[in-house]
């Protein structure tokens, strides 16, 4: 090796692109399917520390209580005495469905992290809660729907049944998302067909998420790492790409592609061939989100989800992480500027009360856990999901009261500050 160096540039970095060449564009393989990548949205997967590294907006914000609190006073008059904490309500509406508390889970797909056993975990754990639950992409595609002789529990009927056999009456739901993929494989008509489904779908707890995009990897697909017999089996589905040259393999799902026009009439149809279910949209943090957002919830989308640029499990190229994407606090900044969809749902790196009620602050009806879930859940797949949930809704009702407030729609912009947004 040359003693050519480079003091201040990203020496290490080039070297290894140099030695690895187009697999160095991506988190390590061995990796895949063990690390939840994309957290520090500001670093580049395989990069040093601080490289790229930029601040959180959404956590420098500071929530400020006011002085004086007539809702504090309102409340005590309804309770005839002092209310504290224990005295918000975070039951609220997300989407259609009645949830515990402004938490949802959010899309886990066909990704190894969130199959199997962990898959199943999750879902008993989510429904127990009352949370509703959006699974994700390429399940169908990937693993099978469940039936005959496929894997039940990677496929799409096992978290179904694992979800529905702990969800209490009248609480969460279940939305199912679809690609371009899975809409090659009628995953819709499949669910909205099973007798396994009828008692969300009676009950009103079935929704279809329409993907439009991801906060991980904004602009491009799903995509996974797969060994050479699966790739085999799918590359008739997908597209392969052999960047890793170990025989693992690259599979991406195409993007789909979008216009205002495709948006409204895609929701139309929806409503159209699947009248039972609700209607949802799932948005990547793209620079006209807010538009994108407006059109969803005219066309009668039920709830509009942004995945802000810190979403996702975090498998994609290093450099989309890192510089790709608004931040959420960009994305609300912006639906702020010209008012939110009625039901806003948001997700990235929620994993505390207080990012999350901030988000709720700036407009939206509810965050979703993503890594929080699947770590919350692989450290006690039998309650792990349930105390994490416990110790967030503490959080969240201390400080909403702290705010002279008892329910997480009173909370609004003047309820959060910072000097830059």
């Amino acid at each position: 090796m040359s003693d050519l160096s480079a003091p201040g540039f990203p020496e290490e970095e080039v070297r290894q692109r140099a030695r690895a060449g187009a697999a160095a564009a991506f988190p390590p393989p061995g990796e895949y399917g063990r690390t939840l990548f994309g957290a520090d949205g500001g670093r580049a997967a395989g990069s040093g520390p601080g490289v790229g590294h930029a601040s959180d907006a959404l956590d420098a914000l500071r929530i400020t209580p006011p002085v004086f609190m007539p809702q504090r006073l309102a409340r005590l008059i309804d309770l005839g005495r002092e209310p504290d904490y224990r005295d918000v309500e975070l039951t609220t509406s997300i989407g259609g469905f009645t949830s515990s508390l402004p938490v949802y889970v959010s899309a886990l797909g066909s990704t190894r992290a969130a199959g199997g056993d962990l898959g199943l975990a999750l879902s008993r754990q989510a429904g127990a809660l009352g949370l509703p639950m959006v699974i994700g992409e390429n399940v169908v595609p990937v693993n099978g729907y469940g039936r005959l002789d496929e894997a039940a529990d990677r496929a799409l009927l096992g978290r179904l049944r694992a979800y529905a056999g702990e969800l209490p009456e009248g609480r969460g739901g279940v939305a199912v998302q679809q690609s371009t993929e899975d809409a090659d494989a009628e995953v819709w008509n499949l669910v909205y067909s099973d007798p396994a489904a009828l008692p969300l779908l009676e009950t009103g707890r079935l929704a279809f998420e329409l993907k439009v995009g991801q906060g991980a990897k904004p602009g491009l697909g799903g995509m996974t790492v797969l060994d050479a017999e699966a790739a085999a089996r799918l590359g008739d589905r997908y597209g392969i790409d052999d960047v890793f040259g170990d025989g693992r393999v690259l599979r991406s799902s195409t993007p789909g592609t979008f216009t205002a026009e495709i948006l409204r009439q895609q929701i139309r149809l929806m409503r159209n061939n699947f009248p039972r279910a609700r209607v949802w949209v799932k948005l990547h943090p793209g620079r006209d989100v807010a538009e994108a957002a407006r059109v969803a919830a005219e066309a009668g989308a039920d709830a509009v989800t942004v995945d802000g640029a810190e979403g996702g499990t975090g498998w994609a190229p290093g450099a989309f992480p890192a510089q790709v994407g608004l931040p959420l606090a960009e994305c609300l900044r912006r639906l702020v500027a010209v008012g939110p969809p009625p039901c806003l749902l948001v997700s990235g790196r929620m994993w505390e009360g207080g990012r999350a009620v901030k988000s709720l602050a700036l407009g939206a009806r509810a965050v979703g856990l993503g890594r929080a879930a699947l770590l919350a859940t692989a450290e006690d797949p039998e309650a792990g999901l349930v105390r994490f949930v416990e110790c967030l809704a503490l959080e969240i009702r201390m400080l909403i009261s702290a705010l002279g407030k008892y329910a997480p729609g009173a909370l609004e912009r003047d309820d959060v500050w910072s000097p830059e947004f």
